[in-house]
This record gives C-alpha cells, structure tokens and sequence, in this order.
C-alpha cells in the first residue's frame, strides 16, 4: 500500500482488523492479552470496588457521518467516562463493540482508532476488549468503561436529602446549540462562538478530577446527558425529594449567549438541551468553601443553581420564584 491510497476495508478480515487497529490500544494491559483471547482479566486494587457503564452512540441520533471518525471514536468514550466521573470513580480499562455499516473505509477506521488512542493517553485506560460486527444499519459504537472506586465512596443517585443544595459544573447547553450549528443551522454568530458550540457537541469533556474530589462531599450526583432538568428529575425521584432549580442561576456560556440570548426562553431551552456531558449534583449547604476550592483546583466551574426541599419532581423557577412551564426538559429515548 502505498502512501494516499484508501485501503479497501474489505481486505481485511474481522481478525485482521482487530489486530492491526486495535490490538495496539491494549499495550498497557497484560490482561487484555492482546485481544487474542475470548475474555480480559482484571483485579480490582484492594479495598475498591469495580465500577460499570455502558453507552452507545449511533450514527444519526449521537452524532453525524460528517462528524471526523476521530471526534465520533473520542465522543463514544467520553460518554461512558463522564459517568464515571459522576459516580466519583477512577477510570482504568474500557470494552468496545463496533457494529459496522459498509461505508467506513480503512482510513476512516484509522482515524477512528487514533481517536481512541488520544483518548487512552489523556485519561489514562486501555482497551481490554469488545466485539465487531456487520451490520446494514446505522454505525455504532458501545462502550463499557471500567472504572474503581474506594469502599463506601460511590456517588450515588439517592442521596439528595431536604436542605442541600444544588450544583452543577461548567455551562449548560451548548451541546445542544452546536448540533444545531453542525446540523446547518443558518443563525449568523461569530467563528469563534460557532467552534466552541460546536466542539461541546462533538467532543464533551468528561469531569473526572472534579467526580474524584466530589467523594465524600455530594451527596448524590449524575452527569447531565439527557437534559439538566431531565437528568435532576432522576435524583429527585431516587431519593424522594423535590428539587427546585432558580432559572436565573443556570451557566450560560458566552457563546450560546451570542446565538440564543439570555432570557428565561433561552434558559429554559439550555437546560433541556442535553449531551452536555456536565457533572449535576447535591451537598450540604456548608459545603461551599470547599467546592471553592475544588473548582480552583480543577478549574472547572461549579455554580449553586438551586436547592433540595421535601415534595417530589423538578421546578424550575423565575426571580419571583413563580414556576416556568418547560416544554421540553430534555431527550427522550423512546
């Protein structure tokens, strides 16, 4: 093969591919045993529980065919670390299913697998293992990240409790103003704003120092995939709370605020807009100062947005505290 060609994906075999592509990923982990084996190995440190998540992405609801086949490979792992990361959990090793329509090329596939290796540098994990199919439907791509956690210092989704108060990291909704961008969205925005909206909704980053120093603070977390308002409604249903969200304390980038504004309207369609891929938690009302000091530590953002008091379901409110009706407060699968 010589240099510039495309190489035929049909040259190879689903072994071949394996091992030209990503037998490669799996250098830092013995038990992975060089993806020549059925199954992977691992030991959890002592005293730390192992830690699961799966997530799919699929080609024309999680992102575009004209997204680069890097961004798509980084994207898929991202989502599966950023519950990790919710979950105050240390990322190690991953597992990946491909289902492969006939149009991915061995250049794009190449791409794709340099994605991952970025990825693996970044965050420090290997693949372990997975699966590759055919398939004459949609391209995905599932992920199972592993990830451990200390005994006892898993974040969970039940533990809001009536008096805390409600946090989230970084900006809401620009994932969902960028796929509008990525999507053909005409609304005239400067090249800068229109990147950075763009980039959220292609490559999310997953909080994981923020999730590790969250142990023993929140008192109960998850990322924001589906939508804040969404996403908080499962915390509050878990742990039999009624969260209120103030509408005018939700982070807004200066970008979206370009494009959208900054009225309620606006607000509203930030925080249902999902795949923001943020870290939405509760703590104790003290815990300010120290949330001050991680966010410095991170330099990540994380802004009070609202508080935990008894009832059920999620409000979000005005100055006046008047409830705003939200048509949309997030994705739905089905």
């Amino acid at each position: 093969m010589t240099s510039g060609e495309t190489e035929p994906r049909a040259r190879l075999d689903e072994f071949a591919l394996i091992a030209k592509l990503f037998a490669p990923l799996t250098q830092n982990m013995p038990g992975a045993f060089a993806l020549t084996d059925d199954v992977a190995v691992l030991a959890p440190p002592a005293g730390h529980k192992v830690v699961l998540k799966t997530d799919s992405l699929i080609e024309g609801v999680h992102f575009l065919r004209s997204d680069p086949p890097a961004l798509v490979a980084r994207k898929g792992l991202r989502r599966a670390l950023s519950d990790l990361a919710a979950k105050g959990a240390e990322p190690c090793v991953y597992l990946l299913a491909l289902a492969l329509p006939p149009w991915p090329d061995m250049e794009w596939l190449r791409a794709f697998a340099d994605g991952l290796g970025a990825d693996q540098a970044e965050f420090g994990l290997s693949l372990v293992g997975g699966e590759t199919n055919a398939t004459p439907g949609p391209l995905t791509l599932t992920v199972t990240a592993v990830g451990y956690v200390p005994n006892c210092a898993l974040i969970r989704r039940n533990g809001a409790r009536a008096g805390d108060r409600v946090y989230v990291t970084g900006t809401i909704g620009d994932a969902g103003c960028g796929l509008r961008l990525a999507t053909g969205n005409a609304a005239t925005v400067s090249e800068g704003a229109r990147a950075f909206l763009v980039s959220r909704y292609r490559l999310p980053i997953p909080r994981l120092s923020t999730g590790l120093a969250l142990r023993g603070i929140a008192s109960a977390a998850l990322d924001v995939s589906d939508g804040l308002l969404a996403d908080l409604g499962h915390v509050a249903d878990v742990s039999g709370v009624r969260i209120e969200i103030d509408a005018a304390e939700i982070p807004l980038s200066t970008a979206l605020r370009e494009l959208w504004g900054d009225s309620i309207e606006a607000r509203s369609r930030a925080a249902g807009a999902g795949d923001d891929y943020e870290i939405a938690f509760t703590a104790a009302a003290p815990g300010s100062p120290a949330l001050s000091e991680i966010a410095r530590r991170t330099s990540t953002a994380i802004t009070p947005i609202g508080r935990v008091v008894a009832g059920h379901g999620v409000a979000f409110l005005d100055r006046a505290g008047k409830e705003i009706l939200v048509e949309t407060k997030g994705y739905t699968h089905y």
